[in-house]
């Protein structure tokens, strides 16, 4: 064992959250193993929490806000 952490992948759209099943934009790695996957709406109910008991959190809610990408005159 090295003490490296393994990189952590980004979330995709075949991401579900664990709770409802919508998106998941935010990843809680647990300090005794395993993960738990959130969507916005339910990592924000529950990020306060996890931190407390000491879990890693992965949060990309921020891609909601974002500006969607628009495709050139022409091509809609």
């Amino acid at each position: 064992m090295t003490g490296a952490l393994a990189p952590v992948k980004p979330l995709t759209a075949l991401d579900r959250c664990d709770r409802c099943g919508a998106q998941a934009y935010i990843r809680a790695t647990l300090p005794v193993g395993g993960e738990l996957l959130f969507c916005a709406h339910h990592g924000r109910q529950h990020i306060a929490a996890l931190r407390e008991k000491g879990a890693d959190i992965l949060d990309e809610s921020a891609r909601l806000s974002k500006n969607p990408m628009h495709a050139p005159d022409g091509e809609r």
